[in-house]
């Protein structure tokens, strides 16, 4: 007994559609893989960033305390210029 041309079709067809449903799931598991591999990369420099604005705001920190010490001797010696030596300069 022959099979009919509609079952060979059907059959033919079904394979076609499992190759294509086959590398369709290939084709978004590389994808899902490189977001994956995105997603990491991204995490790693994330924290490396958040490392360098702790370190930069440590950094400004120490330096707004500086300028706050070099204000207060600059003034401190203000006070110590006799009162016409300060005038003379506003001037």
């Amino acid at each position: 007994m022959e099979t009919p041309i509609w079952t060979s079709n059907l059959i033919l067809s079904f394979k076609i559609t499992s190759m294509s449903s086959l590398k369709l799931q290939e084709q978004i598991a590389q994808r899902v893989e490189r977001l994956l591999l995105r997603y990491e990369e991204l995490q790693r420099t994330n924290q490396l960033l958040t490392e360098q604005v702790s370190q930069l705001t440590h950094e400004r920190d120490q330096f707004k305390s500086r300028l706050e010490s070099a204000r207060n001797r600059i003034d401190a010696l203000l006070e110590r210029l006799p009162e016409d030596v300060v005038a003379k300069d506003a001037k």
